[in-house]
């Protein structure tokens, strides 16, 4: 029984450590898996090759691929696609960080 309490407490912890917490501040209505997401400050959590942008009860789960730039990006961005007049969201860059997510 211990055995078992320790190694599914080390595989949470494992699963807890490799999940990274982002915040953005998106500015306008953009679009990601598409579904529009309002404009306003979202919680960013990357877990292996799946990113889920949230506010509140509003989520979308989307492939991310994580890339790492030569230097420190000053402030969070977001780059987007502009198409048929819709904003989609192509990569987040992490302000502080050379975290650079690319959406597919």
């Amino acid at each position: 029984m211990t055995k078992k309490l320790i190694l599914g407490f080390a595989t949470f912890a494992l699963a807890v450590a490799s999940a990274a917490n982002y915040k953005v501040t998106l500015f306008q209505p953009s679009m990601l898996e598409g579904k529009e997401l309002k404009p306003g400050e979202y919680k960013v959590t990357v877990t292996d090759s799946k990113a889920t942008i949230s506010k509140g009860k509003e989520s979308v789960e989307a492939n991310v691929k994580v890339e790492t730039a030569d230097e420190k990006f000053s402030s969070t961005s977001v780059r987007y696609q502009n198409g048929d007049g819709k904003y989609r969201i192509r990569e987040i860059r992490i302000g502080g960080t050379t975290t650079k997510l690319v959406f597919n």
